[in-house]
């Protein structure tokens, strides 16, 4: 915990007690706060209306991994209000700062402090305005359940106190947050704020919304990757009833209808001729050579040492997040209004604006939930599309992309190669290298280096292998890219999905080498004391090391970052290896202060399934330019029978401020799946998935 700064807080006009905290400030004052009058930064605002609720606009978007829920339980901790009075609603875009981002697993690690902060605040105030109006000692009040109590039994509750509280610019009492050992809300597990909406149907997605004028569209696109239409007769399909509008846009050729049955109708009907997009014929094995060629030279091997190592292959993957995108938009000649799901919506708003021709402060972006985005949800092609599909139509649109859509012309994790090699000498490991090519490029995504299709180049990164994790020795590595027209982005956990797989592949096939049991070797070489206590987690939870059938097995994995540590162990049926199955999962993190300890687990299992589908299933084929996959039938994500039987989250206690958790457990579970399969198997997988 984290109290010795100083938070500059900013107290809103308003009738109500409305205030405003800007995220990231610290100065250096302990323990303090101070009221400011304005500022530019990003801001966490709350509000105590008059009907008991504690409102926070918050400037990150829900996509399902439990901010809101997270957030609530800050609030409700430092206010002593009840769980069910604290209300989450997701803040528009701002027009004062340029970015709303959520991603890097950095929602909590951001909020924790600033908003516990706020509340504090807030609480003093409240308690302030009570002592006051009934003349007692404001030390002799408590606050419980949303409300003031007095010591002679005398209550009122935050509503009725809101409107005094809003008048108080020196509370009587400190405005300091609970110490960790004190917390009663924080690092308990808790259902989620809305999971009886989500349940019923409550919750409102984009595709729920129904904004004025806003008419149903749809976009007929290219077989290829970035492909053009070179002609096209819509005769047919405007014939057809409920079609209020076609328009040509740089993806396709988009149907503005009365319904999305119509839309579809006519999409269908379009008749277009379609030239190649810019990758031309290529496909899987062309891109695989280029990919190869690409990897980094490693540094010569150490003099006497002995080699264990290979190349590893990852295929492209779609985030497919269950929701598809989906964006309204009515664009006007001066401004511009969206309601779209977004982690980036300073951004969003920036593009949209240079898109349509007007000023980024006319537009306006309603953020909404999302059902689900993995990083997908970082750009936001389907908003700027639908923004230019309702200028040229004159009218607001609700575009849907559908699934074939996103899987063969959305955003997916790019397709990678790695050269691993460690040295050993002395029975240790003495030097450890990791090269790594990816392909980079596609519309509005930069490339480490090298520009246009078919560039090839090695930029200055850092070494992709954690130089903290294990001691290894003298660690090196560096980065390729292969510039391709796909449409890449960063998936759940980024680049260390594919790293961290590959370099567990490597650790486990080095204590091979070295004789050594791969947890016992793993004890020994790691750095950390935190990554030895994950690990010993898992592996006496899991009976590392207890006999397995033939066929079956057992594999691990550790991972380090965003602060936070997690560790896998996985038990693998592959007794069938064209259909391997995960039969247990066992997972151990530290990540801090566990603030919803069952959301902790829900995101646990997710990097899970993630891992399962990654390693064992699910890819996307590049052929002659386009991509195969079209839907879930092709693009085999885990689904419910490839689910492990069991799974096991532990969370490790902590007292220290939160670390990063929501893609931590990816690599972890990856790297164990990997590791179990080849130990079931006597195989050594080198190439990602394994089925595919």
């Amino acid at each position: 915990m984290d109290t010795e700064r100083r938070t500059v807080i900013q107290a809103l006009t308003a009738a109500t007690l409305t205030l405003a905290v800007p995220l990231g400030t610290a100065d250096a004052a302990p323990g303090a706060s101070r009221v400011v009058a304005s500022g530019t930064e990003e801001k966490l605002v709350l509000e105590v209306t008059t009907g008991n609720q504690v409102v926070v606009r918050l400037p990150r978007v829900e996509v399902g991994q439990g901010i809101t829920t997270a957030v609530a339980m800050l609030i409700a901790e430092e206010l002593d209000a009840r769980l069910t009075d604290v209300v989450i609603p997701l803040a528009d875009a701002s027009s004062t700062f340029p970015n709303q981002y959520t991603g890097g697993s950095a929602s909590v690690r951001s909020l924790y402090d600033p908003a516990r902060q706020l509340a504090a605040l807030a609480r003093a105030r409240l308690v302030t305005a009570a002592a006051r109006r009934w003349r007692v000692p404001a030390r002799s009040l408590r606050t419980h359940d949303t409300k003031v109590t007095a010591p002679d039994g005398r209550s009122a509750t935050f509503g009725a106190l809101t409107e005094a509280a809003a008048r108080i610019r020196t509370p009587d009492v400190p405005a300091t947050p609970k110490p960790a050992r004190l917390h009663t809300v924080v690092g308990r597990p808790a259902a989620r704020i809305d999971a009886r909406d989500l349940v019923t149907g409550k919750a409102r997605y984009t595709g729920d919304l129904t904004v004025a004028g806003a008419k149903p569209t749809v976009v007929a696109r290219p077989p290829t990757i970035l492909g053009k239409a070179l002609t096209v007769d819509d005769s047919a399909a405007r014939a057809l009833p409920g079609v209020l509008a076609v328009v040509r846009t740089a993806g396709g050729v988009a149907v503005v209808a009365e319904t999305f049955h119509h839309a579809f109708q006519a999409r269908d009907a379009l008749r277009i001729t379609w030239a190649p997009g810019p990758l031309g014929t290529l496909s899987d094995d062309a891109i695989r050579r280029r990919l190869r060629a690409a990897v980094p030279a490693l540094r010569p091997a150490s003099t006497g040492s002995v080699q264990v190592g290979g190349e590893f292959a990852f295929a492209f993957v779609s985030h497919a997040p269950m929701e598809v995108l989906t964006a309204i938009a009515d664009v006007r000649a001066d401004r511009a209004e969206l309601w779209f799901s977004t982690q980036t919506p300073g951004d969003a708003r920036e593009t949209i604006a240079a898109a349509v021709g007007v000023r980024a402060s006319a537009v306006r972006i309603h953020v909404v939930r999302g059902g689900g985005s993995f990083g997908r949800r970082l750009t936001n092609e389907a908003a700027v599309e639908a923004a230019l599909i309702s200028k040229a139509a004159r009218r607001p649109v609700k575009l849907m992309w559908s699934r074939a859509d996103d899987l063969r012309h959305g955003r997916m994790r790019p397709a990678s190669q790695h050269r691993v090699r460690a040295s050993l000498a002395g029975g240790r490991v003495v030097a450890f290298a990791h090269g790594v090519a990816e392909v980079g490029g596609g519309e509005g995504v930069a490339l480490r280096q090298g520009q246009g299709q078919g560039a090839v180049g090695v930029a200055a990164e850092p070494s992709p292998s954690d130089q903290g994790l294990y001691n290894f020795g003298a660690v090196s590595g560096d980065w390729g890219t292969v510039g391709l027209s796909v449409p890449v982005g960063a998936w759940r956990s980024v680049s260390s999905g594919t790293v961290r797989t590959a370099e567990e592949i490597v650790v486990d096939e080095i204590a091979a080498k070295l004789g050594k049991d791969p947890v016992a070797f793993r004890r020994a070489t790691l750095r950390s004391r935190t990554a030895v206590a994950v690990l010993g987690k898992v592996a006496d939870a899991g009976r590392w090391g207890r006999p397995m059938p033939p066929g079956t097995a057992q594999g691990v994995a550790v991972h380090e970052e965003y602060g936070s540590c997690v560790a896998c162990l996985v038990e693998i049926d592959a007794t069938d290896r064209g259909a391997p199955r995960v039969l247990r999962v066992v997972m151990a993190a530290d990540v801090g202060t566990a603030v919803n300890p069952l959301g902790l687990r829900a995101q646990l299992m997710g990097t899970a399934i993630d891992g399962i589908s990654t390693v064992l299933r699910a890819g996307l084929h590049i052929e002659r330019g386009a991509v195969r996959e079209g839907s879930f039938a092709d693009f085999r994500y885990a689904r419910q029978r490839h689910s492990p039987l069991r799974f096991e989250a532990h969370i490790m206690p902590s007292l220290r401020s939160p670390g990063g958790a929501g893609e931590l457990g990816v690599p972890a579970a990856a790297g164990a799946v990997a590791n179990a399969y080849a130990r079931a198997t006597g195989t050594r997988p080198r190439s990602f998935p394994i089925d595919f």
